[in-house]
């Protein structure tokens, strides 16, 4: 199997890649924010099986078979764009008021799931990540390196559903703080959506 101080090593840099700004972190803390822990923990579950996807497609070698198909690799990359689109127009349009119950105009547990998991699947750049990161820590041994690759893959995911339901928790533990001032609100909502919409120009504009 891998060797031991590998695997600490990949588990470290999984902590801190988790932890690197991006559209995932920052959709997690933002709705934990606004609507809890417990939407917080849906969309990253949601986030973390969407990994678990993409480390699929890379031990089964579908991953290489997208990289090197360009209408594929084009049609994720406008669809993760459009979709970053979509989250910030919802972001900046959304009222100001932290609710942490599910009201009728809130979309439930499974809604928020299936939003963690297509934003992760619609980010080509995540599956790019895994192709180039994984391999790097397979061991040279008798284990086979799909099931290398899937376990550090599940390693990985480890690493970012403990980030993020940190994430998710400190948000909440703040958001009585963020409460008191609606201006406070109305500026955590703009700018995570201005951030989605740099970050979807970005992934058009970015050749992978």
């Amino acid at each position: 199997m891998i060797d031991t101080t590998n695997l600490v090593a990949f588990f470290a840099v999984s902590v801190m890649l988790s932890l690197t700004p991006g559209p995932d972190i920052l959709y997690v803390f933002n709705q934990s924010v606004m609507k809890g822990s417990k939407t917080g923990v849906s969309i990253t579950l949601g986030l973390c099986s969407g990994l678990l996807v993409h480390t699929l497609a890379v031990a089964l070698g579908l991953a290489m078979i997208v990289m090197q198909t360009p209408l594929a690799l084009v049609l994720i990359q406008y669809t993760g764009a459009i979709y970053l689109l979509y989250l910030a127009w919802d972001l900046w349009q959304e009222p100001v008021a932290i609710d942490t119950k599910n009201s009728q105009n809130q979309l439930n547990g499974w809604g928020y799931y299936r939003r963690g998991v297509l934003m992760n699947l619609s980010n080509p750049k995540v599956l790019l990540f895994f192709l180039a990161f994984l391999p790097q820590f397979v061991g040279k041994n008798q284990t086979a390196v799909e099931i290398q690759l899937v376990f550090l893959g599940l390693l990985f995911i480890l690493a970012a559903l403990l980030v993020f339901l940190s994430v998710a928790w400190l948000a909440q533990s703040i958001s009585y703080w963020l409460s008191t001032s609606s201006a406070i609100l109305l500026r955590l909502n703009q700018t995570t959506a201005i951030i989605f919409i740099l970050l979807a120009m970005n992934l058009v504009l970015t050749d992978l």
